[in-house]
């Protein structure tokens, strides 16, 4: 792990320069010069119009016609609450970590690895283009109910010629429009987004203002034809304005023939047509690659859109069932425009709506193939789609995924191609939420998202929910959306991928194997389930050979040690972090005769019961007698383990901890704990506090490590920022914060002038961390130890001896520190100054309380996602 780099390695708060490393992931494929659009451009706008797409237009009549008022909103609220599920699971990843390029895929790939993300994302890149497909089809269809010369509607214009060859020259036409939009790049495509943005807008408006303005009216429906192909009467439907019989007569249920097809209507095909019209939850988030924030900019921009969809979906719902009669409703889908104003805004808004959302469909399925086509998962198949413009704009993925779309339009299959893309944008949502939900039951360190309104549940329930919605739609297209996924990730594992993204499986599987093998009791053990457990010692395993496998044959399942010291890696199980009680003076105490989870139980005596604890251990070393390890020995423990590459935690104090959890209002006060982190080295003025390294931002991860857990929930972390008698404040503090924000690491940030009186002038030390090397003299070294310490106590709000934890046990007022991370320096070369070393940190840490000094050498923090 030391020999993996970290993004935040080389950030420096303070350097000689005076300048930082750049925050926002510049230097990234599409870096900052393509970060161009706002949240409401580049997420509000797409969202809304793919998640109104034609459905807000053609099909509200058709699902309150047939479902009535009741159960529209009940199918509403269902198909809002499947898609808000996923939506919490997008906001939580996409809040923790920089997001590149690729949206949906980039978020999968980059937590279920390569083989799981690889697949889904080309999936999810083919759901985009049939998307694209499916909205200029939709497109074509709507303009030849008007003006096609086949038109059957009373108010036809019958202008354009129709057939399958005309129908595939204006799909052509329309896609030759979108397409050299997206070609030229994100800024020409949110220009045309919030222009077509501002016509649905108006359209829209245009609707609720005819459902007050206009008076009732009949509305001449389109002819049926009778039998033996004999004309039938004009039939009418009624717009009676606001009624409350017409509502009254809409709020049950009335499923029937859909007029245009002649197929029985029932809930699951009402509701499969009103959810696959809302389904473009994703279409911020493929924009990812062009955000400014996309961390900031996809959560809000997206939960933004589906509120306002929810809204204006609600509200057309209770005009249409209030002033609409049901034969209306049912028999004329596009009934908006006859009750509107002014008609032909309505065909402008319909019009918008298909085409803006053909365009979102193509840039985003460009983005997926542009992402895709970086990670090289598909080799040379994919390679054109890597070429991009100066200013990083893929183009060659948008002439790619044209070329996809064109050939789909030549299928010309509206119905089923609609079918085929909501069920695969269900499966890269169950995948999102799958996603989520491995991070949290990995409860991986790094995963602490700034996006906290999710849970295992929600994500659970998100998977869930999907997986039922794809079969509801369309079973055939759920399996074999299943069986293609399998197919693709078994390809990818075969080929192989990259392994520096990181697989949530790794962690899945370290935090099982962990949780099972404490669960492991010998007191549960029987004799039927024995087995052996044997620990074999050899010499030389090439020469024990036969007897290593008799060994492996006689265990039977069991625990196997081959006793034979290797060098190498041993597995993911092996300790990273040796910690260690600090070398004082203070006398041993029996926790066991105070902490209640350690006494013995009451019943101990009784036959068959286990032991007590006290009788397992022996009792606590009696004060003065001798130790088992010398103070030369200690430091040198310390020393071989941070050269081993082992991270080190020495802690003092601890059993002035409070045993339960930090409360605040526990016994009748409301009183605070802090918990104080010094990233810095303060026995080294000058080099520690203008410089945040490997184990400063180690020091960053255990203080967050803590807090996430319950106990410490309550818990209030400080990090202090020290700085010189001649520094200027408020500069480095807002480049902490901005590394804090960077990390998702919620803190106080606190500046301390630092370095009057110290030393603050002397060269820097010969080593890294490393004081007492640097020929100063031992008095003056002692000083500034003591200097420090009286730093960290005053900021602690303690006097000498008082504070909760402190040697007196005093208790202040106010806000109290309930423990301290200090950056532990490294110990001298020489092993002569090991004493001398041991001293300077007791100096440093009397009297702070429960305290941690921690050195770091792996890093363990990281920006990415």
């Amino acid at each position: 792990m030391a020999s993996e780099s970290s993004p935040l390695l080389a950030y420096r708060l303070l350097g000689e320069e005076g300048t930082a490393l750049p925050l926002n992931g510049a230097g990234a494929p599409g870096g900052a010069s393509a970060r161009k659009l706002s949240t409401f451009l580049g997420v509000v706008v797409p969202t809304v119009l793919s998640m109104f797409s034609i459905v807000v237009f053609l099909r509200i009549g058709f699902v309150v016609g047939h479902a009535g008022l009741l159960q529209a909103l009940a199918m509403l609220l269902v198909a809002y609450f499947i898609l808000a599920l996923t939506v919490l699971s997008v906001c939580a990843i996409a809040t923790n970590g920089a997001v590149q390029g690729g949206g949906a895929y980039f978020m999968i790939s980059r937590t279920l690895g390569p083989e799981v993300g690889g697949s889904i994302g080309l999936m999810f890149y083919l759901a985009n283009v049939c998307g694209c497909a499916v909205s200029l089809l939709g497109l074509v269809e709507s303009v030849l109910d008007v003006f096609g010369a086949d038109a059957t509607g009373p108010s036809g214009l019958r202008v354009l010629p129709q057939g399958y060859g005309w129908n595939l020259l204006y799909g052509s036409l329309l896609l030759g429009l979108v397409g050299g939009v997206c070609t030229l790049g994100a800024g020409l495509y949110a220009r045309a987004s919030f222009l077509t943005f501002l016509l649905v807008s108006g359209s829209l408006a245009s609707v609720l203002i005819s459902f007050v303005a206009v008076g009732p009216r009949d509305i001449p429906l389109t002819p049926r034809p009778g039998p033996n192909g004999s004309s039938l009467p004009p039939r009418f439907g009624h717009f009676t304005g606001f009624n409350s019989s017409t509502l009254k007569d809409n709020l049950a249920a009335g499923y029937a023939e859909d007029y245009t097809t002649g197929a029985m209507m029932n809930f699951a095909s009402v509701f499969a047509v009103l959810f696959n019209g809302c389904t473009g939850i994703m279409a911020g988030a493929n924009m990812s690659g062009e955000l400014k924030d996309p961390s900031r900019a996809i959560p809000l921009g997206t939960i933004v859109a589906v509120a306002y969809t929810f809204f204006v979906y609600v509200l057309l719902f209770f005009l249409s069932s209030f002033t609409c009669d049901r034969t209306l409703l049912q028999e004329d889908y596009g009934f908006f425009r006859a009750i509107s104003l002014w008609p032909p805004l309505v065909l402008i808004g319909i019009y918008a709506t298909a085409l803006s959302a053909s365009m979102s469909s193509l840039i985003g399925a460009s983005r997926i193939l542009h992402a895709l086509a970086r990670d090289d998962l598909f080799g040379v198949i994919l390679a054109p789609a890597k070429v991009v413009s100066r200013g990083g704009n893929p183009w060659a993925a948008v002439l790619y995924s044209w070329g996809l779309v064109q050939l789909v339009l030549l299928a010309g299959k509206l119905n089923t191609l609609a079918a085929v893309v909501t069920v695969f944008y269900l499966v890269a949502y169950a995948a999102v939420d799958l996603s989520c939900l491995s991070l949290e039951w990995a409860s991986a360190p790094n995963f602490r998202p700034t996006f906290s309104l999710f849970s295992w549940h929600t994500c659970l329930l998100g998977v869930a929910s999907c997986l039922l919605m794809m079969f509801l739609i369309s079973p055939g297209a759920a399996g074999g959306s299943l069986l293609l996924m399998g197919l693709l990730a078994a390809l990818l594992t075969a080929r192989g991928g990259p392994s520096s993204w990181g697989y949530v499986s790794q962690a899945l599987l370290f935090h099982q194997v962990r949780k099972y093998l404490l669960r492991l009791d010998v007191r549960k053990d029987h004799v039927k389930f024995w087995r052996p457990q044997l620990l074999l010692l050899v010499g030389n395993p090439r020469g024990a050979l036969p007897l290593l496998r008799l060994a492996n044959q006689l265990k039977k399942g069991g625990l196997y040690v081959l006793g034979h010291v290797t060098l190498g890696d041993l597995g993911g199980m092996k300790p990273n972090t040796l910690v260690l009680g600090f070398y004082d003076d203070a006398p041993p105490q029996d926790h066991f005769l105070t902490d209640p989870a350690f006494s013995e139980p009451a019943d101990s005596t009784r036959e068959g019961s286990s032991p007590a604890l006290s009788t397992l251990f022996p009792p606590p070393r009696a004060p003065g007698s001798p130790r088992a390890l010398s103070p030369q020995d200690y430091v040198a423990t310390v020393a071989d383990a941070l050269k081993m590459n082992k991270n080190v935690v020495l802690a003092r104090a601890s059993g002035a901890l409070p045993p339960e959890r930090l409360s605040r209002g526990s016994g009748g006060t409301s009183q605070l704990h802090h918990v104080d982190v010094w990233p810095l080295n303060l026995l080294r003025p000058r080099g520690g506090p203008g410089y945040v390294d490997v184990c400063g931002l180690f020091l960053l991860q255990m203080a967050t490590i803590l807090g996430m857990v319950p106990a410490w929930h309550s818990a209030r972390l400080r990090i202090f920022l020290c700085l010189g008698p001649r520094e200027a404040p408020g500069a480095a503090e807002g480049r902490l914060r901005a590394l804090l924000s960077q990390l998702r690491i919620r803190a106080e940030v606190q500046e301390v002038v630092w370095g009057e009186g110290a030393g603050a002038g002397e060269p820097e030390a010969e080593e890294e961390g490393d004081f007492v090397n640097s020929g100063r003299g031992d008095v003056e070294a002692e000083a500034l130890a003591r200097s420090a310490n009286a730093l960290v106590r005053a900021q602690q709000g303690r006097g000498t001896g008082g504070g909760p934890g402190g040697p007196e046990g005093g208790d202040t007022e106010g806000p109290t520190t309930a423990l301290t991370f200090l950056y532990l320096p490294r110990p001298p070369a020489d092993p002569a100054r090991y004493p001398r070393y041991l001293a300077l940190l007791e100096t440093l840490t009397r009297d702070l309380g429960p305290t941690l000094l921690v050195h770091g050498v792996t890093p363990v923090t990281c920006t990415d996602l």
